[in-house]
């Protein structure tokens, strides 16, 4: 296979439904794609024209459009469209006009319906979730939510600016200038080589228009400062498949302005708040910010009576259900982190180290709008009942109090951090999933069942990613364990 197919095979084998395929059988599809590039404005297909082909977004932005003009989705990099023409009358059923510049990759119809015949996943992709994921892109209505139709991608204006750690505060605000930007991502010239396959565009920090004013300027600092004295390290970021609101809710929930947009774990740009209200025409989802504006527990009530009303907005924009499912569980992290504030206002500062986690649904991002709580905390390994325990038995208590009263109703299992016996250290919760994994008893799997879709919510998260990252270790080497739980799940 010549370099040419080795590209074109690598980059199917990242997107779906290629990716669902056996290696050969993509190596197969590679051999027999036709490559075509069309200039921004250019049609690519007229609606009710004959169709032989499976299109590929290879780069650029496709629009595709209904029979009467009116938008119908817009797709980038590694998105399909032809396919349900293929599958009906061989017509095509979306008319598609570039929107920039863009390369398509070119499927014949006879190895499309090779594929579909003899590749269930290849076909359920096609046949089904492209029809409900593209369904919820546009409606009829006028209160379509740009938010939950557009990728992240789309806000994109350019590739990121990087700077080196040493550059000084001067040289990065000349660099913002330069380039009319308000944020650069800051490398480390004298990192460790990358690993095979880790792009160079590795970075260690950003730094924003507003961390220049608030850390430099409005304190005196000199202008020759090194902007790793500046520089934010708690890097957030977001892929490159994601959707707008998806973004939205991410620098909502970390109170930020810019986030790095990865593909294959390297920055391919920054979008920052404004390109999003740009975008925006009325979101429910602007209720997670109102629940972080919100100074009592009192205030939080009320205001989670619009939790319903969210719910029923995006039903009724055609949302998909992974969407609705993401955005009520944010919301729901949203009034934990929130109320776990309160409580520290109200009790003081944590004596030690904690995360708060939840469990199941919310974890999973399946949220629905009836729900129940389930969570629980993890303790710094300095943790001593008699000296902390009072103070992090009031805290669980307000939080888990505060949720219920907020429509998320007390766990009747008892698997709330109210319960002592799920306010464990971090040493305590490894033992304890360990003790699950190697003695699969009927109690152990019931827990595991609950326990392993975990997310740290507030506090040290880092920690909830750690015990996850123990567990999926320990359960693999165990196949005793994995065979139990998977009886146990049929």
């Amino acid at each position: 296979m010549g370099p040419e197919l080795i590209e074109i095979k690598d980059f199917l084998e990242q997107y779906p439904p290629f990716e669902f395929l056996p290696e050969k059988e993509v190596a197969h599809a590679a051999s027999r794609i036709e490559i075509s590039y069309f200039r921004a404005g250019e049609t690519i297909l007229t609606y009710g024209a004959p169709l032989a082909h499976l299109y590929i977004v290879r780069s650029g932005l496709v629009e595709l459009n209904r029979r009467n003009g009116d938008l119908y989705n817009r797709i980038d990099r590694g998105s399909i469209f032809g396919q349900f023409g293929l599958l009906m009358n061989k017509k095509v059923r979306f008319a598609a006009v570039a929107i920039q510049d863009t390369l398509v990759y070119c499927l014949p119809e006879e190895v499309f319906n090779e594929f579909c015949e003899t590749h269930e996943d290849f076909s359920d992709y096609v046949e089904i979730e492209s029809t409900t994921r593209l369904r919820q892109a546009v409606n009829d209505s006028d209160s379509l939510n740009v938010l939950e139709t557009s990728k992240v991608t789309t806000l994109l204006g350019g590739e990121p600016v990087f700077v080196s750690k040493l550059a000084t505060v001067q040289e990065v605000a000349q660099a913002m200038t330069e380039h009319n930007i308000s944020a650069v991502l800051i490398t480390d010239d004298h990192a460790p080589e990358q690993s095979a396959g880790q792009d160079v565009n590795h970075y260690v920090g950003i730094a924003t228009e507003r961390d220049l004013c608030t850390k430099v300027l409005a304190q005196g600092g000199s202008p020759e400062t090194t902007i790793e004295e500046v520089m934010s390290t708690e890097l957030v970021s977001i892929k490159h498949n994601a959707y707008a609101f998806e973004a939205m809710l991410t620098m909502l929930r970390h109170n930020i302005q810019h986030l790095p947009v990865m593909r294959n774990s390297s920055p391919i740009g920054i979008i920052q708040i404004s390109d999003i209200v740009r975008h925006e025409s009325q979101s429910s989802l602007l209720l997670v910010n109102s629940i972080f504006q919100q100074n009592t527990l009192k205030d939080l009530v009320a205001l989670s009576s619009q939790v319903q009303g969210c719910f029923t907005r995006m039903v009724n924009e055609d949302a998909n259900s992974q969407m609705i499912g993401k955005a009520m569980a944010e919301i729901g992290r949203s009034f934990i982190q929130r109320i776990a504030e309160l409580g520290e206002e109200l009790y003081g500062p944590a004596p030690i180290p904690y995360c708060f986690i939840t469990l199941g649904s919310m974890a999973r991002d399946e949220l629905l709008i009836v729900t129940d709580q389930d969570n629980a905390l993890i303790l710094d390994d300095d943790y001593d009942l008699q000296t902390h325990g009072d103070y992090f038995e009031r805290l669980a208590g307000f939080i888990c109090e505060g949720l219920d009263a907020c429509g998320y109703k007390f766990c009747t299992g008892g698997i709330m951090a109210t319960n002592p016996e799920w306010r464990k250290t971090r040493s305590e919760w490894e033992r304890c999933f360990a003790e699950w994994v190697d003695a699969p008893e009927p109690k152990a799997l019931l827990n595991a069942s609950i326990f392993f879709d975990l997310d740290g919510v507030y506090g040290r998260t880092k920690w909830a990613e750690h015990l996850n990252g123990f567990i999926s270790r320990r359960a693999r080497r165990n196949n005793r364990f994995l065979a139990c739980l998977a009886r146990n799940a049929l």
